[in-house]
């Protein structure tokens, strides 16, 4: 059976098993590893202050996500497929590794957070 993210463990277990999706992602690979080339071992670490601060009220992320993916996005012309696979991914491994009220708050803020860089980025 299926438990809730709880600890930064399923964080980074959820983060992990994310990214890995995305490395084999025909869209999004290229633009982290090619187009934004990505420190995998800083990003991942980002990304589990990040999720932790967000779901966990761990208040360990200090950064800037609008300003990088604006950034990226002017190197390199974001759409609204990639966006709807970077979402569809991040559902599935929830979907995947957990149930519960915290992974469906992890869902819901992954949606308004794809909605906000695409509408900021002006993705097609």
């Amino acid at each position: 059976m299926k438990h809730d993210i709880e600890d930064r463990k399923d964080i980074i277990l959820l983060v992990d098993s994310f990214y890995k999706k995305v490395n084999n992602n025909y869209l999004l690979s290229p633009v982290f590893n090619t187009v934004a080339k990505v420190n995998w071992e800083t990003h991942l670490s980002k990304m589990y202050s990040f999720w932790a601060s967000v779901l966990l009220g761990e208040a360990s992320y200090n950064g800037d996500t609008m300003t990088i993916h604006t950034m990226i996005s002017k190197q390199h012309q974001f759409t609204q497929v990639m966006f709807e696979n970077w979402l569809m991914m991040f559902t599935e491994t929830i979907d995947q590794l957990f149930e519960g009220t915290k992974a469906n708050e992890a869902k819901t803020r992954a949606k308004n957070i794809a909605g906000l860089i695409q509408s900021k980025t002006n993705a097609t």
